[in-house]
């Protein structure tokens, strides 16, 4: 079941990533797939597309970080609750910060904000990397759901030109 997804283009600076919102709403029905999630009839996520500003903001206020980063997610619910709530939570992405984190890694702005909107879900569905293991098992599913996508693997090792191996 495919939650429904609002998208919020919070930053005019997301006009250079057309077709961004198709491709967040084919991220979150992949990875919902992918986990076998039991996501109530009409659930709802929030996909923000703002600024390394408005992060940062967020970031301090929530987090304690005076910084922009690339995704944050914020559950509605702990995980146990996902099979009946109503929503599942918010998933806020940095224009500034992808772009420039895409550069650096040769990926499409695009690609890199797909990667982005699976990991924001799948910490809202409870999955998190705190610790080796965790991050282990969250970044193969993340890859795996990215396969599905076409996407490449995000946490390939560079060569040495810096493209993925």
């Amino acid at each position: 079941m495919k939650p429904k997804v609002a998208i919020i283009r919070a930053s005019a600076l997301w006009r250079a990533a057309p077709g961004i919102e198709r491709l967040a709403r084919r991220a979150i029905g992949a990875s919902v797939e992918a986990t076998a999630a039991p996501i109530l009839e009409g659930a709802e996520v929030s996909v923000q597309l703002a600024d390394d500003a408005q992060v940062r903001a967020l970031n301090g206020r929530w987090r304690g970080f005076d910084k922009a980063t690339n995704v944050l997610s914020f559950p509605a619910v702990a995980p146990a609750r996902i099979a009946t709530a109503p929503l599942l939570g918010d998933i806020v992405i940095a224009f500034e910060t992808v772009q420039r984190e895409a550069a650096e890694e040769h990926k499409t702005v695009a690609d890199h904000t797909v990667h982005l909107v699976v990991h924001g879900f799948l910490h809202l569905l409870g999955y998190d990397h705190q610790d080796a293991a965790e991050a282990e098992r969250m970044e193969a599913l993340e890859t795996t759901i990215l396969t599905r996508l076409d996407i490449a693997d995000p946490y390939a090792v560079a060569d040495a030109t810096g493209a993925p191996a």
